[in-house]
């Protein structure tokens, strides 16, 4: 991005929820002399945006009011991007970009084409997510150190894509550039089909549950966080379903067929066969990078084994009070499957997370930390 421009740049918001509104607050923070615009037909998110300093203009519809803006970011649903796209297209002034930060590019890319606004557009889709949704959910640092896709039409001149490029990298995202069909193909893989799963495994249990609730009690812990992508925005989640349909089919099928080999196998007692699932699903997991956020947001967790005895509690926390470490949750793990230690406490950064766990080996404490 150009030096004499970063004074004067004018960026454009349609939809503020978790991803939009995290990051206007990323901008408003990193450059703080840029005019933010914004909509949303969620007006209590507008006045919030508005009075916290993100937004400088809140606006009620999409048409002229975004003529000044050289960005534009879509972030609403897949669905809906599209439908806005179109309203914008009378409004544009001559050399504003267009992008979105939507997690299937195929639909938005191909509407792009019919519209003829493939000079003015660049995909985008930051790799990061919550299991809150809303404006009240965002916060300035959701996208760093993530990864960013961005997957600019063959049309749009490179000079285009280079400075949004470095503009979204000076936000502290990390970008990567894909052509729409693969970045689906990748996305129903690593996003969408794990997050169908981890529904599926929320419906068995929920199908299984006791009148008295007894296994939805038992399932706290580890099963929570295992599937915790379930609880994100259902109405995001049914639009990117249906728009990467294909992708996502194609990969359920292969996850059928696997399951089935694997029923066979456990039917058959074939132990051989079971032994080399779990080593080869474990070494690729241990295998996986922890350099960059991933999409859902990462959680800053300690767990420690602590002594059922008066006191102990207190002094733990003590301990981080003296040193000003400050607590964002805690939690006393009952089901211990897929967890060790029987305190879990949630710090607020992974510095916290670091200096706490020397804190507490110091005095003795036994501390588990999740790979």
């Amino acid at each position: 991005m150009k030096q004499d421009k970063r004074e004067t740049l004018c960026i454009g918001f349609v939809g503020l929820g978790l991803i939009g509104g995290s990051i206007a607050k990323a901008i408003r923070r990193v450059f703080p002399n840029y005019k933010l615009i914004g909509f949303d037909t969620d007006t209590e998110a507008l006045q919030a945006a508005k009075d916290d300093g993100t937004l400088d203009i809140t606006v009620h519809n999409v048409k002229s009011e975004f003529y000044p803006c050289d960005y534009i970011f879509l972030c609403t649903p897949v669905g809906h991007n599209m439908a806005y796209l179109s309203i914008l297209q009378e409004c544009l002034n001559p050399d504003c970009i267009i992008t979105d930060v939507g997690s299937v590019k195929s639909p938005i890319h191909e509407m792009v084409k019919t519209l003829g606004m493939e000079k003015r557009f660049i995909g985008g889709h930051p790799m990061v997510g919550s299991e809150k949704s809303g404006y009240s959910a965002c916060h300035d640092r959701l996208i760093e150190n993530a990864y960013y896709f961005l997957t600019p039409t063959d049309k749009v001149p490179q000079e285009k894509v280079n400075e949004l490029n470095s503009f979204i990298e000076e936000l502290g995202a990390m970008t990567i550039h894909l052509d729409a069909v693969e970045h689906d193909q990748i996305t129903a893989a690593i996003s969408h089909v794990p997050h169908l799963l981890a529904c599926e495994l929320v419906h068995t249990v929920r199908k299984m549950d006791t009148k008295d609730g007894m296994l939805k009690q038992l399932c706290a812990g580890g099963f929570k966080d295992i599937t915790r992508i379930a609880s994100s925005s259902p109405e995001v989640w049914e639009q990117i379903t249906i728009s990467n349909r294909k992708n996502i089919a194609h990969l359920l099928e292969n996850v059928i067929g696997d399951l089935n080999e694997l029923l066979d196998a456990i039917n058959d007692t074939e132990n051989d066969y079971i032994n080399q699932y779990f080593q080869m699903a474990g070494e690729y997991r241990d295998s996986v990078p922890e350099t960059a956020v991933g999409l859902m947001q990462k959680t800053h967790e300690l767990f420690l084994d602590i002594p059922d005895e008066p006191g102990m509690l207190g002094a733990a926390f003590t301990l981080l009070g003296q040193h000003n470490i400050n607590i964002k949750n805690i939690g006393i793990i009952h089901n211990r499957e897929y967890e060790e230690g029987c305190l879990k406490l949630v710090l607020h950064d992974n510095e916290s997370a670091i200096q706490a766990a020397q804190i507490f080996r110091e005095h003795d404490y036994v501390v588990y930390q999740r790979k």
